[in-house]
Order: C-alpha cells, then structure tokens, then sequence
C-alpha cells in the first residue's frame, strides 16, 4: 500500500531537483556551536534544500507527504539525523532507493532524532511520513472555531522547535536551508506558506511555494482555510478569512509605508514581498516573522490602528531575526532584544517620540515584574541564557525583549543615535543570512565600536548587562511626559474626582494601558463600577484595554464584567491575554469559576496555550 501510495510522489519529487534554486551561500560565523535543541547533525552533514510534497487532511486532522533533502555529506559520514516529535515514518528512499531507518531514543523536549544511513556519495534523502496525534506546531480549527466561518482552518507555530512535529528536518536557528513546496487542500480552501504565495484560491486545492533565500526551521509556516487578499501596495497586502478581510486591509492600510521606514532606518527589505495574515482567535502570540508573510493575532484589530506597533515588531524581525539569526536560543535575546529597539525607533517615525516613550515605558514596566516574578538573581534575567536539557521556551520572557532592547538604547544614549544608526545598518548588512552567537556580537561590538571609543567601557558595563542578572544600575528610562499627566488623572480620580471630570480626552490606547495598571487592585467597586459608566472598559473592542479591565474586575470581585469577560475568553487564544485572566481567577479565590470557563474553551486554544493553562487550572 506504501510503495503504491508514494511511487508517483516519489517521481515527482526527483523532477524537483533539477528545478530546486541554486544555492545561496549561508555560514556560521566563526567556528561550529553546539545546538543542545537539535538532534540533527547538521553541523557535519549540510542540508541544501528541501522539496516538500504534502497533503492536508481536515478529515483525519492529519499532514502526510514526504519530505526531499538535497545534502552534502562531504565529511562522509555513515549517518544523517534529523529531528522529529511524533512524527510516523513510513518510508524512506537515499538517491531514489529505498532505505533502512531507525528511531531513536526520545529525549525530553526534542523528541526521536530519524537515523538514516548515508554515503559519502549520497545526494538526496527522502522520507515520506505524516504527522501524530498532537503535534504541538499545529491547530486545527473547526468552522465554529474560526469565529463563524463555514470552513475549517489549519495554522502553524514552528517557534521555537516545533517544526520537528509536522517536517522531519534539522530544526535549530542556526540551520538554514531553502525550500519548494506543493501543498494539496480540500478545493474550497486555500494554502499559503512562508514563501511566494498566491494571491486567490484556485480551483484544484494543490498549491506550489518557493523560498529561494535560505531560512531556519522555526520559520517555516502555513495556513490553510477560506482565505482572501487584498493589496495594499505594490509590495504588501494582508490575508484573512473573508468575514474579516475588509476590517484587516483597513487597519493595516499603512503597512506600506512603515516597510519604507524600517529601510530608511536600517537598510534594504531584502524578502521581496511583505504580506501579514490575520489568522483565527486561537493563534496564541501576538505575531509570528514568518518570512514573507508575517502571521498575527487578530487582536490587533481595534478598529483605530492603535495596536500595529506588532506588525512594526514582526516587520523589523525581517532584518533582526530572518536576516541574522541566533545562533542557538541561549542567544534569543539576539533576535528579540534587537527587533524590539527595532520596533520602538519604527513607532517613533511613524508617529513621535513621545508615543514611543509610552512603550519603552510600559516595556521597562513589564520588565520589572518579569525579574520579580524569576527571581532577582536568577540566571534566567541573563541575557545570554543557558537552556540545556530544558524546553527554549523557557526562554520567551520579557528579559529577551526588554532587557536586550534596554541594552541597545543604552548604547544609543552614549554613543548618540547617527553613530547608533551607522552602527546597526553595518551590522545587519556584514551579517545577511548568518547566524550569530552572543559572544560574536560582542566581538563586533568591540571591534566597531567599542575600540574606537575606549571611554564606554566604564559606561556600557557590557558584562553586567549580557551576563548578569536583573536590570543593571546605568539601564535608561524614556521620558515620562505623556504619562505624568496619566498619573495626575489617576491621583484626581482616586481623590473624589468625578471621572467624567478627568483629562482623557485626546488618550491613546497607552495612556489607558498606564492608568489602569496603577490603579490600586482590587479598586472599591463603586469605583470600578463609575469608570466603567463613564469609559465603557467592559464592551471596549480594544484587546489590550479590555484584558487589564477584565484583570482588575476579577480582582475587584466586579460581577458586570464577567459576561464580557466569558465572551473574552471564548474568543481570544494570545496567551498575553488569556493567561493573566486564569491567573488573576486561580489566586483570588475563583477557582472553580476558571475550571468551568477552561473547561468550555479549552478547545478553542492552541496546544502552546493548553499546555501552560492545564497547569494553572490543575494546580493545588
């Protein structure tokens, strides 16, 4: 049955090769590291190229296919591994003949490496598979689920190591490889990947993608449902389910002129097109820099665009992150650290420095609790992270973003921002398509920067802030302008001052952010019951306004809020969202209310989402 289920496959696969891109050189910097999170050995074998023939079954929530490596086994080594969790193999085919295979020993987090016997000769490596039960890079999504769609919906979430469960492959940042892909769907639906994409659905359900640039495994992507396009310029446009698409290329309709921003800022877009896709309620982060096509949560959708500062993070990804790459997740902070700084000199240029001063505020904010919350002395607040024989999420936390973003502003404040530009735009061009570890950012640092400037030393005390806990004594803080008047309204309000009295008018959605997370908590209901009569916080279509107003509802024991709050969470999947409502339930004496909400919407969440949650719900 397997030999006659993939023997055209097969064909079609080796008519592929002659048509694979050529090779774009890629390199690690400086000598080999060691990925503790891959099982592959991609540092002695290179993997080239990857022809990827799938088919995606709604019916049996299931992808199979097979999966075409083109290698180089120039050290000739007797073996290549690759790794996989939960992955079934059914065959596996070495230069178009058929090959042995074993799986090995499952280790926690990183799954079963598939070993395979090579030669030195040995070109192409094929292995046909389809993927387990719950393969934790995949949500499957029912028509009810998409938020009343008529159609599924299949999405995935690669980061960190998930690619592992739907591709057998070398999954670590510092692998890169380019890829094509024929992806078959029900006819009615339509599939887009991380790569060129089509602009409308066809009439057959098989659809082709190429990714000629080299990219890591964590950034392979797709989506699969009713999905429309609309453009926005001659280079971007947005993607979303048919119900939702108007609303979306309304919002983003200055997508366009924030990606000639960011290359004013740091250089040349080098990915060709910058496309986003509003996915279904469950997507569990904010937004995923999927190449080409950045994937985002449609909790962005406010209806004023006061929440596209994400789009302004995963664009800037495409030069921090896609275009130099950590190395391994130790270095997470690489990628994170860099977009965020990124993200906030974007949001400055398209609005002020004022707005952007909220954000690093709110950001130096959140940073704070999240060294609270790991520990003061923790070897987790280390920007340069040690993550051996655990999962790298772990590793996803505020000090990445915010700690590492805090580092550079630092440099800028010294140094001053022309010579900070300069700087950046060097960097990212002298590493185009590399991987870097932390340790070789510091060299470049000292060789580009810090040697021509003896005096930052003393300054920048570069090893207390990649190497030491917390939040350094020389970390800048932004300018409280806009949120002193934030905390005058706060104090009025909290002295007897009407609300309908307050100074709000001209607000955006981080003025609100700052006044409600520094009002007292729990706050006398009559007092939450008078905000919410002069602001509406309860029906607020704002994501961010709504899930800090349901947090300080529970807290306050605020009963009105609590059907909002259901619908809330019935709806929305971010974790930034979700999780702090269970949270802020478990420990104030609602538990039984958040086991009977978790229990009705469980579904409804991605599997990253589920596994946190299971363990808030079910702790004693």
């Amino acid at each position: 049955m397997l030999s006659g289920k993939y023997t055209p496959l097969f064909l079609f696969l080796l008519l592929m090769i002659s048509c694979s891109p050529k090779e774009e050189k890629t390199e690690t910097i400086g000598e080999q590291i060691f990925d503790w999170h891959t099982q592959s050995n991609a540092d002695k074998i290179a993997f080239k190229h990857l022809d990827l023939d799938i088919k995606v079954s709604f019916e049996n929530k299931q992808i199979s296919g097979c999966a075409l490596w083109t290698i180089d086994n120039n050290k000739a080594l007797d073996s290549l591994k690759l790794d996989t969790d939960g992955l079934g193999i059914d065959s596996v085919f070495v230069d178009g003949k058929k090959a042995g295979f074993r799986i090995g020993t499952f280790v926690e987090h990183l799954g079963k490496p598939l070993i395979i016997p090579v030669q030195k000769t040995s070109k192409q490596v094929m292995i046909c598979y389809k993927t387990g039960e719950h393969p934790r890079a995949l949500q499957w999504l029912t028509p009810q689920q998409t938020g009343g769609n008529a159609h599924p919906f299949l999405y995935t979430q690669s980061e960190s190591i998930y690619a592992r469960s739907w591709i057998p492959c070398p999954d670590g940042p510092g692998i890169r490889f380019s890829y094509n892909a024929r992806v078959e769907v029900p006819k009615e639906l339509m599939a887009v990947m991380s790569a060129e994409n089509p602009q409308q659905m066809n009439d057959s359900g098989v659809y082709h993608f190429k990714m000629d640039i080299p990219i890591p495994a964590y950034l392979m992507a797709l989506a699969v449902g009713d999905i429309r396009f609309r453009t926005i310029d001659k280079r971007t446009g947005v993607y979303a389910l048919p119900e939702m698409i108007g609303k979306a290329s309304n919002e983003l309709e200055d997508m366009g002129k924030m990606v000639t921003k960011a290359e004013e800022l740091y250089g040349p877009y080098r990915w060709g097109r910058y496309d986003v896709i509003i996915l279904p309620p469950g997507f569990p982060i904010g937004g995923m820099e999927n190449p080409k096509l950045t994937f985002a949560t449609p909790t962005i959708l406010a209806g004023d665009k006061s929440l596209v500062n994400l789009i302004a993070h995963e664009l800037a990804h495409n030069w921090s992150g896609n275009l130099v790459t950590n190395a391994t997740w130790n270095d997470f902070w690489l990628n994170e650290g860099f977009t965020m700084y990124f993200e906030r000199r974007l949001t400055e240029a398209m609005n002020d420095k004022s707005y952007a001063d909220m954000l690093w505020e709110l950001g130096y904010q959140d940073l704070e609790h999240t060294v609270e919350d790991l520990g003061k002395e923790s070897t987790d607040t280390h920007l340069k992270l040690n993550l051996t024989s655990r999962d790298p999420d772990d590793g996803l936390t505020d000090i990445a973003y915010e700690k590492g973003a805090l580092f550079l502003k630092l440099i800028e404040t010294e140094i001053g921002r022309p010579k900070m530009d300069s700087f950046l735009r060097n960097y990212f061009d002298e590493h185009a398509f590399k991987s870097v570890t932390t340790e070789e950012f510091v060299q470049y640092l000292y060789q580009h920067l810090m040697n021509n400037h003896p005096e930052l030393e003393s300054k920048l005390s570069i090893h207390e802030w990649i190497y030491g806990p917390g939040i350094p004594s020389n970390a800048p803080r932004a300018d409280q302008e806009r949120f002193k008047k934030v905390d005058m309204a706060r104090k009025q309000f909290l002295s007897g001052t009407p609300a309908k009295d307050l100074e709000t008018k001209n607000w955006t959605t981080y003025e609100w952010l700052q006044f409600l997370r520094t009002i007292p908590k729990p706050l006398k209901l009559e007092q939450m019951k008078l905000l919410d009569d002069t602001f509406h916080f309860t029906q607020s279509g704002n994501c961010e306004i709504a899930d800090i107003w349901f947090v300080n509802s529970i807290a306050a024991g605020y009963e009105a809020a609590y059907p909002a709050m259901d619908k809330f969470l019935s709806s929305v999947g971010r974790r930034k969202f979700i999780e702090p409502l269970y949270e802020e339930m478990m420990k104030t004496g609602k538990q039984e209310m958040a086991k009977t909400i978790y229990e009705k919407y469980r579904g409804n969440y991605h599997p990253l989402a589920q596994m946190t949650l299971d363990k808030t719900i079910n702790k004693k």
